[in-house]
C-alpha cells in the first residue's frame, strides 16, 4: 500500500504556508488522522499518539468469532462527498459499493415496512392527518437553513407544534429516548433538523430510492490505507499510548505518557472527548476546564452478532416499544455482500445511553441474555441457536448533547494554554456524528490552527 494523499486546495493555498514547527495530534480517530495529515502537507513535523493498538477510533474493526468488520455500525451516503473523495485520494475509490436499502419499525408488537410513500401512507400506528403533519415536518426542517435558531428550541416543544401531540408520542419521543436516553429532555430541535438535513442531502443527489454505500473490507481497510498514507507522508505514529498528561514547559508543552516517557512539541491537538480535555490537561484554568466538564455527552452500549442466518430485509429497523433493551437492530448483510462474512449474517444491537448508566458494568453474559430474549421476541422464526458470535463494545463519550444554545457555550478550539488547541467531535454544532462530518470538522480545524501558527 503506497498511497499518497494530496493537500486539499480548499484548505491551503500559496503562500499560506508556514514555518516547520512540531506538532502532536492526540487521539488517532479519522479526526486526529486528518488533522495530522493536514499538518504534515503544510510542511510540519507531526507525531500522531493513539491509546488504543490500532487507529480508527470509534471507525475501527474488530473480530466477532470468525468474522472481522467495524466495531460499530457505519454506512455511507451519495451527500458524503468528503469520505468519497478521501477513498479517492487514497486510490480505493472502487472499493465503494452502493445498495438500496429498506428501512423496518418495530412498533405495536410488530415489524412494518416503511420504506417508500405507500408503506408511508399505510403506516398502522399513525391516522392519515398525523401522516401528513409528521411529512410536512420532515420536508420544512429539510429547508431550514438557520439552524441556530433551533438551538434555543427544545426538541420536544418543535416536534409538537410540527407533528402534534399523537405523532410526537408515537413516534418521535420513543425514536429520541432510543437515540439520547433521558438526555433527550434536554437536547434542541437541532438535533432532529441535523439528522433530517444529512438524509435528505443524499435525497438531493438525484436517487429518490434509498441508496446507502459500503467500501468492501469496512472501514478497517481505509484505515489501513489512510495509516499507510500517513507513514508514507512522514508523519510518526505513536499507537498503544496512551498520554497522562499535557503541561507547559520551558520550550514548548510537554506530554507524558502512562509508561513515564515524555516528549515536547512546539503545539499539541487534543481530539479526546469534551470530559477528558480537563483530566488531560491540567494547567487549564478552572473555569476553562468547567467548560468541558459540562458538555452533556451520549454513550453506547453496541452488541455485534454472527447469526446464522438473516433477521429480515430492513438495513435499520426502528424501534417504539419501551421493553426492547437496544435502540435498533442494524441488519448489515442487507447492505453489505453476505460473501464478506462467508454468507453468516452481521447484525448490530445499540444502546444508546448517559455514560453514568448501568449497562456499562454490566457483562456480556448479561446483556446477551437480555439482547437475545427481547430478538427472540421480535423475530418468530429466531432462536438464540441461530447466534454464531456474539461482542459488546462500550464507549462512555461518543456525542455531545446539542442542549440549548449549544453553539454559545461550546468551548473554542484555540485555548488559553500558548500552543495548545482542543479539535473534537463537539464541534460538530450543526451536523450529526459520521466520518463525513468528521472529515469536513478536521479541514475547519486545521484551517484554524494554521492560522494561528501565521498570526
Amino acid at each position: 500500500m503506497n498511497a499518497t494523499l494530496e493537500t486539499p486546495p480548499s484548505t491551503y493555498r500559496d503562500g499560506l504556508a508556514s514555518p516547520p514547527q512540531r506538532w502532536a495530534v492526540v487521539g488517532g480517530g479519522f479526526l486526529g488522522m486528518e488533522i495530522a495529515r493536514q499538518l504534515r502537507a503544510a510542511n510540519h513535523d507531526v507525531t500522531l499518539i493513539e491509546r488504543a493498538p490500532n487507529l480508527g477510533g470509534l471507525a475501527d474493526s474488530w473480530s466477532v468469532g470468525e468474522v472481522t468488520w467495524d466495531r460499530h455500525y457505519h454506512v455511507i451516503l451519495m451527500s458524503d462527498l468528503r469520505v468519497r473523495e478521501l477513498l479517492d485520494q487514497l486510490g480505493i475509490a472502487d472499493a465503494l459499493r452502493w445498495v438500496e436499502t429498506k428501512t423496518g419499525f418495530f412498533t405495536d408488537g410488530k415489524l412494518v415496512s416503511m420504506s417508500n410513500a405507500v408503506e408511508f401512507l399505510k403506516f398502522p400506528p399513525l391516522r392519515l392527518i398525523d401522516k401528513i403533519r409528521l411529512g410536512s415536518t420532515i420536508f420544512y426542517a429539510s429547508k431550514i437553513r438557520n439552524w441556530k435558531r433551533l438551538e434555543t428550541i427544545p426538541v420536544v416543544d418543535w416536534l409538537r407544534s410540527w407533528s402534534g401531540t399523537r405523532t410526537t408520542e408515537k413516534i418521535w419521543l420513543p425514536l429520541l429516548r432510543a437515540k439520547l436516553g433521558e438526555n433527550y429532555r434536554y437536547a434542541s430541535a437541532a438535533f432532529i433538523w441535523a439528522i433530517i438535513a444529512r438524509m435528505y442531502a443524499a435525497r438531493r443527489t438525484g436517487l429518490k430510492k434509498e441508496m446507502f454505500g459500503y467500501a468492501r473490507g469496512g472501514y478497517g481497510k481505509i484505515i489501513d490505507h489512510f495509516a499507510d498514507a500517513l507513514r508514507t507522508a512522514g508523519i510518526e505514529i505513536s499507537a498503544g499510548t496512551a498520554v497522562r498528561s499535557i503541561a507547559k514547559s520551558a520550550d514548548g508543552l510537554r506530554v507524558e505518557t502512562a509508561d513515564g516517557s515524555h516528549a515536547t512539541y512546539d503545539r499539541v491537538v487534543v481530539t479526546a472527548a469534551a470530559p477528558v480535555v480537563p483530566l488531560l490537561c491540567p494547567d487549564l484554568p478552572t473555569n476553562e476546564a468547567n467548560r468541558w466538564r459540562n458538555l452533556r455527552y451520549q454513550g453506547i452500549v453496541c452488541a455485534s452478532l454472527v447469526l446464522k442466518k438473516p433477521l429480515a430485509n430492513y438495513y435499520v429497523t426502528n424501534i417504539t416499544e419501551s421493553w426492547v433493551p437496544f435502540t435498533a437492530v442494524i441488519e448489515m448483510t442487507t447492505l453489505v455482500d453476505p460473501a464478506e462474512f462467508d454468507g453468516k449474517t452481521l447484525i448490530y444491537l445499540p444502546k444508546y445511553v448517559t455514560p453514568d448508566d448501568p449497562l456499562f458494568d454490566a457483562s456480556d453474559d448479561t446483556i446477551r441474555e437480555s439482547f437475545i430474549g427481547a430478538l427472540a421476541k421480535m423475530y418468530p422464526h429466531f432462536t438464540p441457536d441461530d447466534v454464531l458470535a456474539f461482542r459488546v463494545s462500550r464507549v462512555r463519550h461518543v456525542l455531545a448533547i446539542p442542549t440549548i444554545d449549544y453553539s454559545a457555550n461550546l468551548p473554542p478550539m484555540v485555548t488559553s494554554i500558548p500552543g495548545l488547541y482542543v479539535a473534537n467531535s463537539a464541534h460538530i454544532v450543526n451536523g450529526t456524528l459520521n466520518v463525513n462530518e468528521t472529515l469536513q470538522l478536521a479541514d475547519r480545524a486545521v484551517a484554524q490552527l494554521l492560522s494561528e501558527v501565521r498570526a
